[in-house]
């Protein structure tokens, strides 16, 4: 519940909406992709090096973890078409040859297809999360903000408190 309330704080806060963008695509990938692999470790240092917001990441991860079961036919699928591709065997071969190769457990089809599946669909998820965090702060925010109880509310001295120990 902390978390879902972090992301409304950073959806109403000055946050630029590509750091929200990017937090919830890599969250997607997160979420969509096995846990545990070398892609998984270079997006967490991605998240954290980077200024992309933490919170926004988080809820993705676990919203998109919801729909990993019901894609992960499609997406190990994917990863077989592409393993079990004749032109595609000496590379397949060289990579699995090396330790880098074995690290990245590409040999796996659910890894392979979902973290090709996901590199897919991020683009169109990073442009379609940008839109929908400006359209929130276009119409929604605004509509919030114009209720009577929560003009009351940001006008008071406790409010005031709380903004001061938020900060």
């Amino acid at each position: 519940m902390g978390i879902l309330a972090k992301l409304l704080k950073a959806l109403n806060s000055d946050s630029s909406p590509w750091q929200l963008a990017f937090g919830f695509t890599l969250g997607m990938i997160m979420g969509l992709t096995p846990i545990l692999g070398l892609h998984s470790l270079i997006l967490v240092f991605v998240v954290l090096f980077f200024r992309v917001n933490i919170s926004s990441f988080l809820v993705a991860w676990a919203l998109f973890a919801l729909f990993t079961l019901p894609l992960d036919s499609l997406m190990a699928s994917i990863g077989e078409s592409l393993l079990t591709t004749e032109s595609l065997q000496p590379f397949w071969t060289a990579l699995y040859s090396s330790t880098f190769g074995q690290l990245t457990q590409f040999y796996h089809t659910l890894t392979l297809g979902s973290l090709i599946f996901t590199l897919l669909l991020s683009p169109v998820l990073l442009f379609a999360s940008k839109y929908l965090v400006i359209q929130y702060r276009v119409k929604v925010m605004v509509w919030v903000n114009k209720i009577k109880l929560v003009q009351f509310i940001k006008g008071s001295n406790f409010y005031r408190l709380y903004q001061a120990l938020g900060e």
